[in-house]
């Protein structure tokens, strides 16, 4: 037995990697989009983000850019300063794309061209200095790619994309010591296409392949009529003072298109700083890379540490395959050999009885009958007197058989757990379908927003099943009140994702983010919950409570509970889930260093490795399962029948590992600053825990609840 379940543990693990090997597509858009030459190409401005910084803002609506002129765009159907319509997704992840006003047109290249001249107060300039300072990056999109800035692998070999670009840079100046900050107020966009495929590419047409954006500081000066810059290859650059620009005059633009000189003094309380914006554009060919691989280069730097994920995965492997020798060791010969002896000595009515002190407790309730320790062969009515006077038991019958009349003991807070357990159901189903959407390469980072609206999309359906699951929980621990379970279950969880999200948005409105949800989508989001989520368990409750019914278990529970002996400190319940936690967290340790860079330090959002993550988050499952049936088997060895809630905790202790390696993430790697940005790194650690350790918590409940009925099922004389 031991062998075969080694073998199947095997080949399971031998099958995760041979798919892992296998390349795993995306789909990088929903159609072709395909351009002939003097075809206008519309660019859209999304936001600007930082790693120093949790709070994002849309770049339309910086004091110090130019604003949309609102003129229509020819050949394209749009309007300048108009806004796209966005996802949920988009919107929960703080895009605000709107239509700018830089002019593209297939083929055609563009030396210099003037986009605007634009004066700022002293609180635009105070404001562009802060984006500056804070190492904003500014994300433009171009057929649906964003707008990136190209570096080469440390052996020089390949060219990779990293997205946005940076909003300007600081010196320390050499006269005074003093940071100084310069504005980009002038940018390349290099446009790389490929023929197009099929019918199009014969008619000469061409798809884009490539959006890089190089961004430069220009001074405001030494500019020719039309405000274009004379020199562009090593200009001084654009410094963001009032003081600089009382020597220097600077550009404006009067109302006949002509420039004028405009001095200013900068000691008057209305003082105004113009700052000129031009760009650059160039469409250049690009050979090798193919529409349908266009998104490659965002991911080069991923695949570089491809050596690293297959180091985490091996790993696993080894830890995985020991817990399974484990697991196999206590199914096949201990408990396997307990039952074999146990059985036959009913048969052969060689049950011996011994002494042995129980405290107070007196053993007789476990001659009912279905008990474990029934005497079939003989009269057991003299044998349960001669127990109850001497307080002796079986000297077969030691350790996990001895709690067989309360393992199934209704649990305390019973109410609780099932919710629980409803809702831990429901985000199984979630992050099954996204990583299994992700394989298939449906969710992929072209799919703006995609993840986390399939996600939420998901979530809301799988209501079904937590009611389904937390009624029949519910009713397997006594439970009649059916309905108030279903809105409990229905509103526990949501409830307090929503509610920490909620007093989030406060004090990021505050801040004029768009991090921050709009009013308008919370309220829809109240209404998917509580019109579509709400019905959705409240019937999965009916159907598990009335039609379903309760989970039967093979052996009654006593009416008196036992006594339970004193715990060696390592079978303590925090103790144990602690040191249980451990072991899935090694797990998933390295493959989190590459998540947590994705989402804390790049900021793209662009982690895309599904086959390593599902390879990983598969061994993570089993290795769950595996420790929580060690965990319980120890605690029940111990004599120790509340199983119930430890094997929830137990399954979900690796959450608190995350939770403190998210804090030494922060002091460590992190340049977060502000407390509004602290506050949301914290609140958004806390939330990504709690939703994995009620995951992980469900599935090492439903795995010790399967054990638990195996074995007392298996010793069970009918």
């Amino acid at each position: 037995m031991a062998a075969d379940y080694r073998i199947r543990t095997m080949s399971w693990a031998l099958l995760l990697l041979c798919l892992q090997t296998v390349q795993a597509f995306y789909i990088p858009g929903w159609s072709i989009k395909s351009y002939s030459d003097g075809e206008p190409i519309p660019l859209f401005v999304n936001k600007v983000y930082s790693d120093n910084t949790q709070l994002q803002y849309a770049y339309s609506e910086l004091p110090f850019v130019c604003p949309p002129s609102g003129r229509q765009r020819p050949g394209t159907g749009l309007i300048s300063g108009s806004n796209v319509a966005l996802n949920l997704g988009e919107v929960l992840r703080g895009d605000r794309i709107m239509v700018s006003d830089y002019e593209l047109e297939m083929g055609k290249d563009e030396e210099v061209h003037y986009l605007c001249a634009h004066e700022v107060d002293r609180a635009g300039l105070q404001r562009a200095k802060e984006v500056v300072k804070n190492g904003y990056v500014a994300e433009w999109i171009v057929d649906n790619l964003p707008g990136a800035t190209s570096f080469v692998t440390v052996d020089k070999s390949r060219k990779y994309y990293a997205a946005g670009f940076k909003m300007g840079f600081g010196e320390t100046s050499i006269v005074t010591g003093q940071p100084t900050y310069f504005l980009n107020n002038h940018v390349t966009v290099a446009i790389r296409w490929h023929r197009a495929p099929g019918r199009d590419g014969r008619h000469g047409k061409k798809v884009i392949v490539g959006f890089e954006v190089y961004a430069k500081s220009i001074e405001a000066g030494n500019r020719a009529a039309g405000g274009i810059p004379i020199d562009l290859q090593s200009p001084p650059g654009f410094e963001l003072t009032m003081a600089k620009n009382v020597t220097n005059t600077t550009m404006a633009r009067d109302n006949d298109s002509s420039y004028v000189l405009q001095e200013f003094d900068d000691g008057a309380e209305d003082a105004k700083l113009t700052i000129p914006y031009t760009y650059s554009v160039y469409f250049r060919e690009e050979e090798h890379i193919e529409w349908a691989n266009r998104w490659d280069l965002y991911f080069v730097n991923q695949e570089d540490s491809n050596k690293i994920h297959w180091l985490g995965i091996i790993n696993s492997v080894v830890i995985s395959g020991l817990l399974t020798a484990v697991v196999a060791v206590i199914l096949a010969r201990t408990i396997h050999g307990d039952i074999k002896g146990y059985k036959e000595g009913l048969e052969e009515g060689k049950l011996r009885l011994t002494k042995r002190s129980r405290g107070t407790r007196s053993p007789r309730k476990s001659f009912e009958k279905g008990g474990l320790l029934e005497q079939v062969d003989g009269d057991s009515s003299s044998v349960a007197d001669d127990m109850s006077s001497e307080d002796e038991i079986p000297e077969e019958i030691t350790g996990w058989k001895l709690v067989h009349g309360d393992v199934f003991r209704s649990p305390a807070f019973g109410h609780l757990l099932a919710p629980l357990i409803g809702s831990g159901m429901q985000l199984v189903f979630m992050a099954t379908g996204l990583i299994a959407l992700s394989c298939f390469g449906v969710l992929n980072p072209s799919f703006r927003g995609g993840f986390i609206s399939v996600g939420f999309a998901l979530f809301i359906l799988a209501g079904a099943f937590s009611g389904y699951f937390s009624a029949r929980v519910y009713k397997t621990f006594g439970g009649t009140q059916w309905r108030t379970n279903a809105i409990v279950s229905a509103t526990l969880f949501p409830g307090l994702l929503f509610s920490t999200i909620f007093l989030l948005n406060l004090f990021v409105w505050a801040q004029a983010s768009s991090t921050a949800i709009p009013l308008g989508t919370l309220f829809g989001l109240v209404a998917l919950w509580l019109l579509t989520q709400l019905p959705l368990v409240y019937m999965g409750s009916w159907y598990g409570f009335v039609k379903a019914g309760a989970y039967s278990h093979p052996i009654k529970a006593n009416v008196i509970p036992r006594q339970i002996p004193q715990q060696t400190w390592y079978s303590r319940n925090a103790q144990a889930a602690l040191l249980a936690g451990l072991v899935p967290f090694a797990i998933i340790f390295i493959e989190l260093m590459f998540v947590f860079r994705s989402l804390w330090q790049d900021k793209s959002g662009y982690y895309y490795m599904p086959g390593f993550l599902a390879v990983v988050s598969t061994i993570l499952i089993l290795v769950v399962m595996e420790t929580t049936v060690i965990a319980v088997y120890i605690q029940l060895c111990n004599e120790n029948y509340h199983w119930w809630w430890q094997s929830f905790f137990i399954g979900g202790a690796s959450s608190l590992w995350i939770f403190a390696y998210c804090v030494y993430y922060f002091f460590n790697h992190l340049h977060i600053t502000g407390m509004a940005s602290t506050m949301l790194f914290f609140a958004y650690a806390f939330l990504a825990c709690s939703v994995y350790g009620l995951l992980t918590g469900t599935i090492g409940f439903l795995t010790a609840y399967g054990f638990v009925r195996r074995i007392y099922g298996a010793i069970k004389v009918d």
